[in-house]
């Protein structure tokens, strides 16, 4: 079949957020800004003696416990996946987002935030064609316990992800599943708007040790044996899919689409990075029109 590449785009204007980072409990202010073709997503550090320019990329990417962070001379930008989801659901390919702090703005725990405003901006194509890399045998990393699988699909030029989370049967958690064409209207309404979510013994712990203090029961899910503490749902199922963000946000890492299936089974931030390091090593770019089997 003939598989066409669909054009970059960016945001038509400059928007801004700002909320207060979870971990450090600062406030910081987000501007995302329109950017060129092949530019790709590139946060900028404005608080420095000198702007810091941290390209979204895997190479750039750094290990920290529970949350994705970018790293380049020593600059770094952290639990930046809710922003590489938003710009990844929605097809954004080319921005700049300078930001006053290291950390992000947690704002409500979900992408939603971020969706809502880049919308507001508005969405534009550009002359330019973007880069696609085609899953073309499956693969897995990880182990028994926690993994993430690649697989072809033949037919299809999409990304289709599925989250299997499993806390087990005693947990108010339990077991969920997500399966998704991520396109950028079923991304927007069934992904985005799923909050962060952490275990009250959890939270507990961390508070102990000074982390998350400004943080309360209405800033993301605190779950204890009974459920969510003062903050209903808004998916019976929103832990899954919040999971399923989080794995949209780690895999724009690959600052390209992908064209296949990844399921992930109870992986976090650092399988998910292990994926797309092994899929920009094996997949096949498509980087103009051309014919496939």
């Amino acid at each position: 079949m003939i598989s066409t590449l669909r054009k970059q785009q960016t945001i038509q204007r400059p928007a801004q957020i700002g909320g207060f980072g979870y971990w450090s409990g600062r406030d910081v202010s987000v501007e995302f800004r329109p950017a060129p073709a092949h530019s790709g997503i590139v946060f900028v550090r404005t608080d420095l003696p000198k702007p810091a320019r941290i390209a979204a990329r895997m190479e750039n990417r750094i290990e920290t416990p529970r949350r994705t962070t970018l790293a380049t001379e020593g600059a770094t930008v952290e639990m930046v996946e809710h922003i590489l989801a938003a710009l990844a659901g929605l097809r954004i390919d080319n921005c700049e987002i300078h930001v006053d702090r290291p950390e992000m703005p947690g704002c409500d725990g979900s992408s939603l935030p971020f969706v809502e405003v880049l919308m507001g901006a508005g969405i534009v194509e550009q002359d330019a064609l973007r880069t696609r890399l085609v899953i073309t045998e499956t693969t897995r990393v990880g182990d028994e316990e926690a993994w993430v699988e690649a697989r072809p699909q033949h037919y299809s030029d999409r990304l289709t992800i599925q989250y299997q989370l499993d806390y087990g049967p005693s947990s108010p958690i339990g077991r969920q599943i997500m399966e998704l064409d991520v396109l950028p209207d079923s991304f927007r309404k069934k992904l985005a708007p799923a909050r962060t979510f952490i275990l009250k013994s959890e939270a507990d712990w961390l508070r102990s040790r000074g982390l998350g203090s400004r943080v309360t029961c209405r800033d993301l899910l605190v779950i204890d044996e009974s459920g969510p503490v003062d903050n209903p749902l808004r998916f019976v199922d929103e832990c899954v899919r919040h999971k399923a963000l989080d794995l949209v946000g780690d895999l724009a890492l690959a600052g390209c689409d992908l064209a296949g299936c990844v399921i992930a089974h109870r992986s976090g931030h650092r399988l998910n990075a292990e994926m797309v390091r092994v899929l920009l090593c094996e997949g096949r770019r498509i980087e103009g029109r051309r014919k496939t089997a």
